[in-house]
């Protein structure tokens, strides 16, 4: 049973603020100008979202009433800003929090993957070290990530974490499927997409390399 059960709107707001605290401190808690700017980027999301600034406030809203996210506001602020709650709700560490941010960002994904994709959020020095991280939140009390069994014609399993209201399926990673069902982007979304698989290669490489 999901510790609590988030919505896909509510997910992509916590794995933004949880990023953005960790990749870029100088700039956090985060208005909600660039809460929404970061929950809509096209660049480390799957899927790409269009997210309203009212969409992003109730989903604000609903973090707070679970303890999953404050609001910073009186004269050390001129606008209302926001920040994160759940390394302090689940006393989490870095190393949790990275995977969990990016499993929030960007679904279900390989131990190489995530340790490619944690390198600027915390950096983890081998594979053995994420997957420890993972095997830590798969064996909590209430489990905070779950390893999926392979997907046909796959080498490695993915691992999702267990924040939201549903748990994945196991059917090929958005990668594989992206081509075959946008067939109603445009072409410059099919070429961004093309760029983003692409960098996620690259980034793969350099996680199996060790580089």
């Amino acid at each position: 049973m999901p510790t609590f059960a988030l919505d896909p709107v509510e997910e992509r707001v916590l794995g933004a603020l949880l990023e953005k605290e960790m990749a870029t401190p100088e700039y956090y808690p985060l208005s909600l100008n660039a809460l929404v700017n970061a929950c809509n980027q096209k660049n480390n999301r799957e899927p790409v979202m269009h997210l309203s600034e009212s969409e992003v406030l109730n989903a604000i809203d609903s973090l707070r009433h679970k303890g999953l996210a404050y609001e910073h506001s009186g004269r050390e602020h001129r606008v209302p800003k926001y920040s994160q709650g759940l390394g302090q709700k689940l006393n989490l560490g870095n190393k949790d929090l990275a995977l969990l941010c990016v499993l929030l960002c960007r679904g279900p994904q390989t131990p190489g993957e995530l340790r490619g994709r944690t390198q600027s959020l915390h950096p983890f020095e081998d594979l053995d070290a994420v997957l420890a991280s993972l095997a830590r939140l798969q064996s909590r009390e209430e489990p905070l990530a779950r390893e999926l069994p392979k997907a046909p014609g796959t080498k490695e399993s993915r691992w999702c974490h267990l924040l939201g209201d549903s748990i994945p399926g196991t059917g090929p990673s958005p990668e594989i499927v992206a081509p075959a069902t946008r067939t109603g982007n445009s072409r410059l979304e099919e070429l961004e997409n093309r760029v983003q698989q692409l960098e996620d290669f690259v980034e793969r490489l350099k996680a199996q390399l060790g580089l």
